[in-house]
């Protein structure tokens, strides 16, 4: 198994700057990792930079508290796509969901689904934050909605991916939805882990380090 095509190469710090995300979009194309994702004002930059690397972009959209109006999601959308992003991490109406609103977040999910047709769109659902019954119903709103993946979280909450939600979300998708791990994930194990529990991508900042962990194990 090639692990690097699992990887969203991540530098989501809001510190960062613009030699390092040449530095993460130059990793990219070493490693063939699947795609980098960055904030929304890096998203020409790492475009340009993998222009032809046949590595994809992502852009974070309502990122990293999902609070913001439909409207301003669906602007960050169409523009992270006209910038060159051909995937979406939206964070999900968290709110929608504690308070049972299941058709605001769903309509929250398919208004930035419909901006962006030719974007995969990934949704982050923030588990720590959610009851297992929280979870299982926001997953099948944002099928319903058209979702292309469900993620589990920021990584700028109060805790990451664990293999319990993994395992958990995996279960109750349909076999054509992805799950993206992402938050904590920080050495081969944890990797191999999420994989395992049944998620089809990864986010990580970690990812090179990762990388020739394995290599190192087959050599």
């Amino acid at each position: 198994m090639d692990l690097a095509h699992y990887i969203d190469h991540t530098n989501l710090d809001p510190a960062a700057k613009t030699d390092d995300i040449l530095r993460l979009c130059d990793e990219a194309s070493e490693w063939k990792f699947a795609s980098v994702c960055v904030n929304p004002c890096y998203v020409a930059l790492a475009s340009e930079r993998l222009n032809g690397k046949g590595v994809k972009v992502c852009s974070v959209v309502g990122f990293p508290l999902g609070a913001n109006t439909m409207s301003s999601k669906v602007y960050e959308a169409e523009k992270a796509y006209k910038d060159g992003a051909a995937e979406i991490d939206m964070v999900m109406n968290i709110s929608h969901a504690k308070n049972g609103s299941y058709d605001l977040l769903r309509e929250d999910i398919a208004g930035v689904v419909r901006s962006v047709p030719y974007c995969t769109v990934k949704v982050i659902l923030e588990t720590c934050l959610l009851e297992d019954d929280e979870i299982l119903k926001a997953c099948s709103e944002a099928v319903k909605a058209g979702a292309h993946f469900l993620k589990t979280s920021t990584g700028f909450s109060s805790g990451g991916a664990t293999v319990r939600h993994v395992e958990l979300i995996r279960r109750n998708l349909p076999p054509a939805i992805g799950v993206k791990a992402s938050g904590g994930i920080r050495d081969r194990e944890s990797a191999m882990a999420m994989i395992a529990a049944g998620a089809n991508r990864l986010g990580t900042s970690r990812s090179v380090l990762i990388c020739k962990e394995i290599s190192k194990m087959t050599h």
